[in-house]
């Protein structure tokens, strides 16, 4: 069976910080956004077998991810 998750990177001072929006649990971080793809799918395949050792039920993947738009003011803007 496959199942699919979402994952978000975030570029940080370190280089990347990777977590899968179904499993908040899996986290990690890498130099380049490359290394991090990596260690997130391989965090998430220690994780997955953790959870079947002790019998815990995997979450289900599949987010529904959506970008929504709103302007915002800066501080020091001026109109």
């Amino acid at each position: 069976m496959i199942n699919t998750y979402t994952a978000k990177y975030t570029k940080i001072d370190a280089g990347y910080m990777g977590q899968l929006v179904e499993w908040p649990e899996v986290i990690t971080e890498g130099k380049t956004l490359e290394e991090c793809r990596e260690m997130v799918q391989d965090a998430l395949k220690e994780m997955i077998k953790a959870y079947r050792q002790q019998k815990k039920e995997l979450p289900l993947g599949r987010a529904l991810l959506e970008q929504i738009p709103v302007e915002v003011d800066y501080v020091g803007q001026t109109a």
